[in-house]
């Protein structure tokens, strides 16, 4: 039972960490005033959410913030 639930968070998590990479990645190609930015971002992941944040996209940022944080926390307990 635990297995299936650490499991499950794992991919929930993940799974929203690359959406919301990937939507702040096109967004800042999109909207940003430097398009490479985007591009930038999706090839380093930490500058997505400074940049996010940066443009006042601060519920994306977050989001991205908690998925990292989930799934680093869940990947800890699932390695005990």
């Amino acid at each position: 039972m635990k297995d299936g639930v650490v499991l499950a968070a794992l991919l929930l998590s993940f799974a929203t960490l690359v959406t919301m990479h990937v939507a702040i990645a096109v967004r800042l190609m999109w909207r940003s005033s430097p398009r490479y930015r985007g591009v930038l971002a999706l090839l380093v992941p930490p500058l997505a959410p400074v940049w996010a944040y940066e443009q006042r996209w601060r519920r994306m940022c977050w989001i991205w913030v908690g998925a990292v944080v989930v799934y680093a926390v869940f990947l800890a307990v699932a390695t005990l």
